[in-house]
This record gives C-alpha cells, sequence and structure tokens, in this order.
C-alpha cells in the first residue's frame, strides 16, 4: 500500500515508525526539514518538505497513486484541505485529523465526504471517551469494551492481596473458560501467556470475558470496586470538556483550571460542574477543595509531567482512581513505573484508530494498549477466509497474537480452542507488533 502522511508530529510520527515495519510505502510530508531529517535518521521511509494545501507539493508525493492519504498537521483547516486536493488528484482514500467536534455531525461528515474527506479523526474526543470510560470502571488500568460492552478487554494490575497471586494460569479453571487471559505486562515487557506461566506481583495481566463475568476478575484479582460520584478534574482542556460531555450528569465535578477565562468558558458550558480559578499545583488549594473527599481525580492540563506528579500526589492522599494525560511518550514507561493509575494519551489512541484503515482485511475497531506496545483489533470474518475453516486449536495461530472472543449477532463468546468462527462474527484479536501483518491472511 501507497500511503501519504501528511504531517510530521507525534501522530504522524507515531504512525510512520507503526507502518514503516511493515510491506508499506510510506511517504511522509511537513513543512519542517530539520524535524523531517531527524526522523529520516530512525525510520526507512521517504520525507518530503512541502505544506499540506499546496497542489505542487502533494503532487510531489505521488499523490495520484496513493492508496491513503492521512492528514495529522496540528491544523485542520490545512488537513481537510489536503484531502480535498488529493482526492481530487487521484488518492483513493482520505483521512483528516480536526479539533472541531461539529464536524462530527452526520450532516457535516456528509458534506465533507462528498469534497473528499473520508474520514475524520478527532483526538480530543476519543480521548475523552477513553478517560469517561476509565473513571466509570474502577479495579481497571484499561477497558475496552466491544460491540457495545457485550465483550469486554480488562488490563488488571496484580497486587500481593489478588487470590491468583503466584499461581499457575492452568491452575485457574476459570481461565479458558469463562475468562481467557491474553497477555501480562511484565517490567515493560509483554508475554502471551500460557498455562504454565506464573502470575506475579506488579503484572499488568489482560483478561477477556463477557459482560457477565466481569465482577468474576475483580474477585480473581483481589479489586474492590467502588462507586464513583465525586470526580475533581485538573485542567480545562479540549479533553477535560470532551470527558465531561461523556460522563453526563450522574456524577459531582469539580474542575481547577488557572486561565480565567477558560474557566468562565466552561462554567458557562457546563451547569452542573463546579469550576475553580486557580493553580492545580498548590497543594493547599486543593486540600482547600477537599481532595480526600474525592473517588476519582483526572488530570488533563496538556503538561505531561504536572499530570504524572498530580496523580502521584492524589494517590498519596488517598483517592483510589487516578487518570493521568501523558502527551509525551517518552513519559509513558515512568509514569507507568510510579503506579499512578490509568495512562492516556491521544496520539496513540489517533494513532490506533487510523491504523485500522491500512489493513487489508476488514476492520471494525483498533485499540492501542498504554501499558504494552500490543494492540487489539476486531476483525469482520468475511466468506470464504481462512479464520472460518477450523477450530482455533487447528489453525496453528503465530504465537504472537491471541483471539480472545467473539461477537456472533446479539451474543458474546470467549474464545476456546474448540471454537469454530464463522462468516460475519466479529472476531475479537489480540496481537503483538510482530504478529499484525500475519493476522491478515487469516481474515482475507
Amino acid at each position: 500500500m501507497r500511503i501519504v502522511i501528511v504531517g510530521a508530529g507525534e501522530v504522524g510520527t507515531h504512525l510512520a515508525k507503526m507502518l514503516s515495519n511493515e510491506e508499506h510505502d510510506i511517504i511522509l510530508m511537513d513543512d519542517d526539514t530539520g524535524r523531517l531529517q531527524k526522523l529520516a535518521g530512525q525510520v526507512d521511509l521517504l520525507t518530503i518538505t512541502g505544506y499540506a494545501n499546496s497542489f505542487k507539493d502533494l503532487k510531489e508525493t505521488g499523490i495520484s497513486k496513493a492508496d491513503l492519504l492521512i492528514a495529522v498537521t496540528p491544523y485542520e483547516e490545512r488537513n481537510i484541505m489536503a484531502c480535498i486536493l488529493a482526492k481530487d488528484m487521484g488518492a483513493l482514500r482520505t483521512v483528516a485529523r480536526i479539533n472541531n467536534g461539529e464536524y462530527l455531525l452526520d450532516k457535516y461528515k456528509e458534506k465533507l465526504r462528498n469534497l473528499g474527506v473520508d474520514e475524520l479523526i478527532y483526538p480530543e474526543s476519543l480521548a475523552g471517551k477513553e478517560i469517561a470510560s476509565s473513571v466509570k470502571q474502577v479495579g481497571t488500568r484499561q477497558l475496552i469494551e466491544f460491540s457495545g460492552g457485550k465483550l469486554v478487554l480488562m488490563g488488571i494490575k496484580i497486587r500481593e492481596n489478588a487470590p491468583i497471586l503466584n499461581k499457575q494460569f492452568e491452575e485457574l479453571p476459570q481461565i479458558e473458560t469463562e475468562v481467557r487471559a491474553v497477555a501480562i505486562n511484565r517490567a515493560s515487557a509483554t508475554i502471551i501467556p500460557h498455562g504454565k506461566d506464573y502470575i506475579r506481583n506488579g503484572d499488568i495481566i489482560f483478561f477477556f470475558t463477557t459482560r457477565a463475568f466481569q465482577n468474576r476478575i475483580f474477585e480473581m484479582t483481589g479489586k474492590e470496586i467502588f462507586p464513583v460520584r465525586n470526580i475533581m478534574i485538573l485542567g480545562g482542556s479540549r479533553i477535560a470538556q470532551k470527558t465531561i460531555e461523556r460522563l453526563g450528569d450522574h456524577y459531582n465535578i469539580k474542575v481547577i483550571e488557572s486561565d480565567k477565562v477558560r474557566s468562565q468558558e466552561i462554567a458557562d458550558k457546563f451547569e452542573n460542574v463546579l469550576v475553580i480559578n486557580g493553580d492545580g499545583r498548590n497543594i493547599d488549594l486543593l486540600k482547600e477543595e477537599r481532595i480526600e473527599r474525592m473517588d476519582a481525580f483526572v488530570a488533563v492540563t496538556g503538561n505531561s509531567e504536572t499530570n504524572i506528579l498530580s496523580c502521584h500526589m492524589a494517590k498519596k492522599l488517598g483517592i483510589k482512581r487516578t487518570v493521568a494525560e501523558v502527551e509525551n511518550i517518552d513519559f509513558m514507561g515512568i509514569a507507568e513505573s510510579m503506579d499512578i493509575g490509568s495512562l492516556i494519551n491521544k496520539k496513540l489512541i489517533a494513532a490506533s484508530y487510523i491504523y485500522k484503515y491500512t489493513l487489508g482485511a476488514e476492520v471494525a475497531q483498533a485499540k492501542c494498549l498504554t501499558a504494552s506496545d500490543a494492540e487489539v483489533f476486531e476483525f469482520i470474518a468475511k466468506e470464504g477466509s481462512k479464520i472460518t475453516n477450523m477450530t482455533l486449536r487447528d489453525l496453528s495461530l503465530p504465537v504472537d497474537m491471541m483471539i480472545g472472543g467473539i461477537i456472533r449477532g446479539t451474543n458474546a463468546y470467549v474464545a476456546k480452542g474448540d471454537t469454530l468462527i464463522q462468516p460475519g462474527d466479529k472476531v475479537v484479536v489480540f496481537a503483538l507488533p510482530s504478529a499484525i501483518r500475519k493476522l491478515e491472511k487469516y481474515f482475507k
């Protein structure tokens, strides 16, 4: 596939690195020559200095022969224009990053599609959705729902109180029946577990299960589930506002924002939210606002260091549920080692969302795991595809991936050795980067 990426920021760079390991022809364009030169020394791709809204520069990328244009500069107007120009010049499919939620309304999406913008990606909205989900579901480091929650992937941190601590997976009868463990993140390495593998203190284990057995996983891992009613959000960014929209009117939400104008805007926009204009790094202010009474604390200031340290402090003050936006990808490992709770990176979320358009098989959903270098995909099994030919046990699937479960009609099932996938099934697959291309041949 010939893929042109416009914008060498963190989203474009991460995508380029992901795709360069596969058999794609990648062209990366940006107006910053220095940024391109730095990346060219790290990744095998072609770089071109140019502007997203220039016919001449886009033509230089060979856009007329492109299978996919991905426009992810910080400027939505340039991204939209790049898609319009690229489609006019012959690109088969286009994706634009936006920062205006209005464009996601059906009537406007249709207008943009008619102009040549096939897909829209709004990273802040995706991040807000993920944060809201994380706040609602306590006990997990990451929760991903498939088909409206019929099947779920739960990332759980194992502590000393977990009943399954120091046991082998084969000792747990519920594993492989109602629950399927697909990965262990241990000391920054991702392991595909087998029956003889032990569960260790500090592991993050990813389990697939159906909605009915979520509480069983919490029992196995010793997690205390508590209701969340009071939430403090540090920072009034677009992500914060999208999170508030997703949470709705069922929570007591308090926002601390240092900018006076933005504080007033948020107060006007959300009648059910109490907005405090002040510096959230001030411990005295947080104590004055009764931080210790909060059930959850969310840090989305746009400054990774502030978010990490404030969540660390919130944990020390006894808040059980904390979520930090960590935009500097290099800080993700450090933040995870500090044990500050769930981590959100809108660039990784956006890159995963876009990544599905580069796969030959039909993919309904793609998600990155923040505590792992792995990806989770929701494939749709096609008539005659290899995945439907025999049971999972007989398929000899690659060792660097695992099928977690399937959704068939209105029902969801955890995958087992004797599972036979049928055409039309949605198949949820956990895969390390080395397995992704191998997967396609099973679903084409």
